[in-house]
């Protein structure tokens, strides 16, 4: 996982209670929420590149490739 950061947060009890998994740490949600912005990220950017790259590939080859 690599180095951690030891944070302080102040978030709304009804935000924390609602994203919260039964059972699951505050820890462990502030992590899974952070990774699902991380990921909502790297699809905005990907998003961002739809119709400004092309492709060498068409799509009846990539189909043909996977037999």
């Amino acid at each position: 996982m690599g180095s951690l950061k030891k944070i302080t947060v102040q978030v709304p009890e009804d935000l924390l209670e609602r994203a919260q998994d039964d059972g699951e740490s505050i820890t462990d949600t502030v992590r899974n929420a952070l990774e699902e912005r991380a990921r909502h990220r790297a699809y905005q950017a990907l998003r961002a590149l739809r119709g400004k790259v092309k492709w060498s590939v068409s799509l009846k080859e990539l189909r043909e490739d996977r037999d």
